[in-house]
């Protein structure tokens, strides 16, 4: 199927020299995005790292990928060289820069890699101005229905998802293979096989953890704590280890995408609560409870949104929750450049009164929108940004409007 995303790395390759870096979690569509580049181009080139020949070809050095594409041939159009998974070679960085600078204006290349690739930052060599990233994300309600770039962050109408589309990404979850087979013997084997890959070859492969098992214990604990406030101390105790640990294997499940975090917003907050993130899974299908199932799939289309705007460059965006020492809270905070823009408080059930903190932070930090998105309203076809007071608005509704 169509992704947004394939219309933004042809933009990139037709417009900067720059590396493209294409990072995301297994299984999302990473590879199948770089080669379907063979369609509009001539020569387009594959290297895996995990496969042995395209290694050994890799750790000869550039030179010996420039003889291998023909690079002293002429040819229309730039070659296009894809590595996959290269971040598992400890030189990586090394290497890729010796690429570029060896060949400049003579080669496009782009790198993709199921973990994040800048904080497994081996080999020491900087890559700055040299590349730059795109988050690839699950499916979402607005890649869904509208699989192409719009002018702005928001689109200005929404579309309507078919009531079976909105199921099965909820039930299924947004990666392409469940969601496509929407079939749950399918879908049972395809996340354990997902979770074996991440918790015995990509730990193996990246980290220097063994206790393995007590992480799957970990990935457990919080599958049953998705969008609450998680206390170190108290994981560390269950687990037996101590509250750093818990917060290193914290950022190891984030680097590997696992899961994410939503720190607390604290700007221009009266009495603002410092506390520790939340966090969210990847895959909203995990989450155990539907209210959680509903905050999740919400958390990860903002997540998506964010990152995209960010990295197609419109600017700097972020994903907050909001909560003071009066415990009124707000689900998410989007803010666009360091400021509030809009928030967002999840229902997952029928709501016809207004959350009473939307309200307040509305007012507080004067943003631009607040919207109570109500998970099975049923789709209304209104331009819900058009609205600058609190509001009430289906989730077919506000989804269809992001990417």
């Amino acid at each position: 199927m169509k992704r947004i995303y394939t219309e933004v790395i042809e933009h990139h390759l037709s417009s900067w020299r720059q590396m493209v870096f294409i990072m995301g979690p297994r299984q999302v569509g990473k590879t199948t995005l770089s080669l379907t580049l063979k369609k509009g181009h001539k020569n387009v080139f594959y290297f895996n790292w995990d496969n042995q020949k395209d290694r050994a070809l890799i750790l000869k050095g550039s030179d010996a990928i420039a003889e291998e594409i023909g690079l002293s041939r002429l040819t229309q159009g730039l070659p296009i060289v894809i590595f996959d998974e290269i971040h598992k070679y400890t030189h990586w960085k090394i290497f890729l820069k010796g690429l570029y600078d060896s060949y400049p204006e003579k080669i496009q290349i782009i790198v993709t890699g199921s973990a994040r690739m800048e904080v497994f930052n081996k080999g020491g060599e900087s890559l700055m101005g040299r590349y730059f990233p795109y988050r690839l994300h699950p499916l979402t309600v607005g890649e869904i229905v509208r699989p192409e770039i719009h002018d702005a962050e928001i689109a200005s109408e929404p579309l309507e998802i078919t009531d079976t589309s909105f199921e099965k990404l909820l039930t299924f979850g947004g990666f392409p293979d469940p969601f496509i087979k929407a079939e749950k013997r399918f879908v049972n084997k395809w996340r354990s096989l997902r979770i074996k890959q991440l918790f015995e070859d990509d730990m193996r492969d990246l980290t220097r953890i063994r206790e393995v098992n007590q992480l799957e214990v970990l990935s457990e604990l919080l599958r049953h704590q998705v969008g609450s406030f998680v206390s170190y101390e108290s994981l560390a105790k269950k687990l037996q280890v101590t509250g750093k640990t818990v917060c290193n294997w914290l950022s190891t499940l984030q680097a590997l995408y696992y899961l994410f975090e939503i720190r607390p917003w604290t700007k221009n907050v009266t009495r603002s609560l410092l506390k520790e993130p939340k966090y969210y899974l990847w895959d909203w299908s995990l989450c155990y409870e539907s209210g959680a199932l509903a905050e999740n799939c919400i958390a990860s289309h903002l997540l998506k949104a964010v990152h995209f705007w960010t990295d197609t460059g419109l600017g700097t965006y972020e994903l907050h929750f909001i909560r003071d020492k009066q415990k009124r809270e707000v689900d998410f905070l989007v803010s666009k450049n360091g400021l509030p823009w809009f928030l967002v408080e999840v229902k997952n059930g029928n709501s016809k009164t207004i959350s009473p903190h939307l309200k307040y932070f509305h007012k507080e930090l004067q943003t631009a929108h607040a919207f109570q998105v109500v998970l099975n309203l049923p789709y209304e076809p209104v331009n819900c940004f058009s609205q600058t007071n609190p509001i009430i608005v289906p989730a077919k509704t506000f989804l269809s409007q992001l990417i």
